[in-house]
């Protein structure tokens, strides 16, 4: 039997077999090491040692590639915790989220139209809806009022993730403390209290008007 060439595909280790499971890990790997905009299909090809086109058998499109990496990723979120009342533990939760896409800038942008169906957004549904539940928060009511929190808890890491003190918030500062009483007398009387508290207090204050809103409002016929 005549020896293969040297090089040969017969002497290569054989690559472990695709699937929407590796691709996903592969995805995390890419964006904890170079960022968000670098998981795209091409990119993960090369990662995984494979043509684009195989990956699209696992993954239909790169927008539910970052889905599924957000999935993933709420998984990544701690347990509920024990102790305090429902509506602490509620805020506790949305809080860890909310942190957890901070920490991931891009795809707490990408989060805005990603929509996630995978075992771990499910599981954080279930999560706040048995929260909400145990508040005694009626089912259409919780119902909307997830979809509401998790919309705020988003947007605002949307908004802050990555971000850095600059000129523009140096300039509305200054501006907010030296408008006119005379044209603006309400921004002028309010200017302090506008620029005051944490950005975890008005976090929490946010989550649990938005909670009472929920408990209190019902939705419509």
């Amino acid at each position: 039997m005549t020896p293969p060439p040297p090089g040969s595909r017969r002497e290569r280790p054989a690559k472990p077999a695709l699937t929407r499971e590796g691709i996903v890990a592969a995805a995390l790997t890419v964006l904890r090491a170079e960022g968000l905009r670098k998981v795209t299909m091409r990119r993960l090809a090369q990662e995984l040692d494979t043509g684009p086109a195989s990956l699209y058998v696992y993954v239909r499109n790169t927008h539910e590639l970052h889905a599924a990496v957000l999935d993933e990723l709420l998984g990544t979120l701690p347990p509920v915790p024990d102790g305090g009342t429902w509506r602490e533990r509620l805020e506790q939760v949305l809080t860890s989220c909310t942190a957890m896409l901070l920490a991931h800038p891009e795809l707490a942008r990408s989060a805005l139209t990603a929509r996630p169906s995978g075992p771990h957004y499910l599981n954080l549904i279930e999560t706040l809806l048995g929260l909400l539940a145990e508040g005694g928060v009626p089912r259409a009511r919780a119902a909307w009022g997830v979809d509401l929190l998790l919309q705020h808890a988003t947007a605002t890491a949307a908004e802050h993730a990555g971000e850095e003190p600059g000129d523009d918030w140096q300039n509305l500062i200054g501006t907010l403390r030296t408008v006119s009483d005379r044209t603006h007398p309400h921004i002028a009387g309010s200017a302090e209290v506008l620029l005051s508290g944490t950005p975890e207090n008005r976090l929490s204050w946010a989550f649990q008007t938005l909670i009472n809103g929920i408990e209190r409002t019902a939705v419509p016929e």
